[in-house]
């Protein structure tokens, strides 16, 4: 065995390294001694300790050479950062190795060799550590190099490592975070090269990178080498995981996102001239239109990644930034980096939720993948490269095609960013999360429709989209801090129907989801009319089935594409509420926005007055809907039993006789969904008056009502609840309406069953919230914009209420 100076294996390196090795480098060895015995594959290799680069700047008087062109710097403009930055990195790459460094750099490698039997490819990372702060994070300023195959390459690489302490970014920063230059050191993991080129790479984390939601893992994938994730080069697929669920052995994954993976980046065979040059050996291919509709990874393979990242996790005792890789040589997933993130360790996740409202809308310029929920406005400024960084005023907006790590200055400078490329993933995207800024990333072309100096507003305070309006748009900001809320007796609940928002609002203060609707599931996500899923055999419309086939290409069984499609959306919501309640709605929509979905005119009637017709309960166990319905139950009997999450309870909609109830729960325990078991709860929508009437026998049949008022009011008062003409009629505070309401609560309570409320009223009103408090209502739902309002309302009344007093 070599008794090596300046290079540790990694089977000698650990946590306790850092001050050695940088925290990269130590957290591989922490990696390989203690998670690979657990059967978590990671790469061996070695690490060329600080104590080289210390050898390495003490030779050829290099380090009093830096430091006489550092002395030069334009600390306050960085105006020479460019000049300076490319002056210390020539001189760096003009000096050889000490000779006693290169022959263990040798001798290491031959060992590595040795181990796997064959020539392999070598994987060359830089760590950077800083002697009086080792944990100090410099993470993404200093280079790495891969596929390096001879040894000429590795003492190259190893010396561009050195020189990439250098890079402007990585300089800037120092002087930024008053690290003396001289005193930050450089260590080098060589390891060997997982061929992610033949194969797939990502990254995962051990949270939701967007609101800091810490009870999943979320894998992000493409094809090739893994910087086009990393950097955001491409939308990569996406993959979120149940923490809790891995760890019990339940159904875990909660998401399934196929990217379009536009490129893969993969090597190109170096000619003679080129060996040294390490940064010409990746080419980024278009990718092809097969493998851009196939997953990165199989189900097996998505859970072994979630279950070790959950793995790593509890080890580092902290959420984990982790890169994977999977060789195309030998089929397996290699762990190649880990690291703690610093984001949402110290403090809460959220501290306060700031409500953005546009107060008018303007001209649409252009649309994109949204980051934060902020509104900004501001003039917008068109760069091509971050050496143009002087033309970014304060202030300003950043226009941009893409960013990378290089952009690291210019980023923090701007007010919000806007891309014409990059995923949620994107350096722009991550640096826009970390500074709380906002960002539109992935627009396509905002570059060509933006004008540069026009001033412009930037929302990312819609659902899904990020918005780029022209002008300056007035808007306004509401925040509320979450920790001064107190939340009252009664019970007050959420209303949602998009699952990408409910990790974020599961912060707000809230009792569980009052009201899940399946539509918004429908519309969105699934957007094919189940019944053309059951028949697509009998599909007549050719176009039809064609839009078909392309939403269920990953499906052999066009039925298995709906039920995971809505047990997944049923189970994001239900993971980031547990354990508290979640009641899903049944599906309820009415026979014209069936008919809009895709293959549903084939299926659906035309009805003249749909909001009367065949809608709700009636289908479930008729012979035009029910096999639908039992898809439904399929994949809620999925969600509850398979993956755990019995917080979910089910609710009927528009049931309008007692004898139609039986019959939907009988052909809901015909479908596996037996109220009572597995502790099963279901509900009944209380909308149409006959609820109200016959009460006490509904309320034998089910566990709970949930007041809808919307469609209370409709049937009470006669009149269409979407009507513009009679719009003065609808009133959900009519008398009739709060005695309906009063007398159901009171037939509930003598059968000794729950009632709530998730109609829009009691947010729109808080005379009408006061009424329901009064009448000693259970749970209010409200919709996340009044949540807050609500829960004033109800402390307020309920405080005169204990004191006996009128409000």
């Amino acid at each position: 065995m070599h008794n090596y100076k300046y290079i540790s294996l990694f089977k000698n390196v650990s946590l306790d390294d850092v001050n050695k090795v940088g925290s990269k480098n130590a957290s591989l060895g922490e990696l390989y001694n203690k998670l690979a015995p657990k059967g978590i594959n990671i790469p061996d290799g070695f690490v060329i300790t600080t104590d080289a680069y210390w050898a390495f700047l003490d030779s050829d008087n290099i380090r009093n050479k830096l430091n006489q062109i550092l002395n030069k710097l334009d600390r306050k403009e960085f105006s020479n950062l460019n000049i300076i930055g490319n002056a210390c990195r020539t001189l760096i790459m003009n000096v050889p190795l000490p000779e006693s460094l290169s022959d263990e750099i040798i001798a290491a490698s031959k060992h590595l060799n040795s181990k796997y039997r064959s020539d392999i490819q070598l994987a060359v990372r830089s760590s950077a550590a800083f002697k009086n702060l080792p944990y100090a994070s410099f993470a993404g300023q200093q280079e790495s190099y891969l596929n390096i195959e001879s040894e000429e390459e590795l003492l190259h690489a190893c010396i561009a490592c050195y020189a990439s302490l250098f890079t402007n970014r990585a300089i800037k920063y120092r002087e930024e975070n008053n690290f003396n230059h001289l005193e930050v050191g450089l260590s080098i993991g060589v390891q060997k090269m997982v061929r992610s080129d033949k194969a797939c790479a990502g990254i995962a984390f051990t949270f939701d990178p967007e609101t800091g939601f810490n009870d999943v893992v979320t894998i992000r994938g493409s094809w090739g080498l893994g910087e086009n994730v990393v950097k955001g080069n491409i939308t990569a697929d996406e993959f979120i995981l149940y923490k809790p669920a891995l760890k019990s052995n339940k159904k875990a994954i909660l998401s399934k996102y196929l990217g379009a993976k536009q490129k893969t980046m993969t090597y190109v065979i170096p000619t003679k001239e080129s060996a040294l040059s390490l940064e010409t050996k990746t080419i980024n291919l278009n990718t092809d239109k097969e493998k851009q509709e196939q997953y990165v990874l199989t189900h097996t393979e998505i859970e072994k990644l979630g279950n070790w990242s959950a793995q790593i996790e509890e080890h580092y005792q902290s959420a984990m930034d982790i890169e994977w890789a999977k060789d195309g040589v030998d089929d397996e997933i290699y762990i190649v980096q880990a690291r703690p993130t610093t984001r949402y360790i110290e403090e809460p996740k959220v501290t306060h939720f700031s409500d953005y409202k546009l107060l008018k809308e303007g001209n649409i310029l252009i649309e994109g993948i949204k980051v934060g929920n902020k509104i900004i406005s501001g003039k917008a400024r068109i760069l091509k490269s971050p050496a143009e960084i002087d033309l970014l005023q304060a202030g300003e907006i950043l226009v941009t095609h893409h960013t990378n790590p290089d952009w690291d200055p210019v980023l923090r400078k701007a007010l919000a960013i806007i891309t014409d490329r990059g995923g949620i993933t994107s350096h722009a995207a991550i640096i826009a999360n970390e500074t709380g800024s906002v960002a539109v990333v992935s627009t396509g072309n905002a570059t060509n429709v933006i004008e540069d100096g026009q001033e412009i507003t930037v929302s990312a305070a819609s659902a899904k989209k990020g918005v780029v309006y022209e002008g300056l748009l007035e808007w306004n900001a509401k925040e509320i801090v979450l920790s001064d809320v107190k939340l009252p007796r009664t019970k007050v609940m959420l209303m949602l129907s998009d699952p990408s928002q409910a990790f974020k609002l599961s912060f707000l203060p809230n009792k569980g989801v009052g009201l899940l609707r399946l539509e918004f599931i429908f519309a969105n996500s699934i957007k094919i009319h189940p019944m053309a899923l059951v028949n697509f055999k009998s599909i007549k419309n050719l176009e039809v089935k064609q839009q078909i086939e392309e939403l269920t290409t990953q499906f052999e069984n066009k039925e298995a594409y709906f039920i995971e499609k809505l047990s997944q959306s049923v189970a994001t919501i239900a993971a980031a509420f547990y354990p508290k309640e979640v009641l899903v709605r049944m599906s309820d929509f009415k026979t014209n926005e069936y008919a809009n979905m895709i293959g549903g005119k084939q299926f659906e009637p035309k009805e003249e007055n749909p909001m009367l017709g065949w809608r709700g309960a009636s289908r479930y166990y008729s012979e035009g809907y029910k096999e639908a319905f039992r898809l439904e139950c399929e994949a809620m009997k999925l969600v509850r039993d398979e993956m755990g999450f019995t917080n979910v309870k089910l609710m009927i909609p528009f049931c309008r006789t007692p004898k139609e109830a039986g019959k939907v729960l009988k052909i809901m325990e015909e479908y596996g969904l037996k109220q009572g078991e597995n502790a099963l709860e279901i509900y009944l929508m209380a909308e149409v008056p006959s609820n109200v009437i016959l009460a006490e026998e509904f309320a034998q049949l089910f566990d709970g009502f949930s007041i809808g008022s919307n469609d209370l009011t409709q049937l009470s008062l006669g009149v269409e609840r979407d009507s513009v003409v009679l719009s003065d009629l609808f009133d959900a505070e009519n008398e009739a309406i709060k005695r309906s309401i009063k007398d159901l609560i009171n037939k509930a309570h003598d059968s000794s069953i729950l009632v709530g409320l998730c109609g829009q009223a009691a947010g729109d009103s808080s005379e009408f919230a006061d009424l329901l408090i009064r009448l000693g209502i259970d749970s209010i739902t409200f919709s996340p914009d009044n949540i807050i309002k609500g829960i004033e309302t109800i402390n307020r009344v309920e405080s005169y209420l204990k004191q006996g007093v009128k409000s």
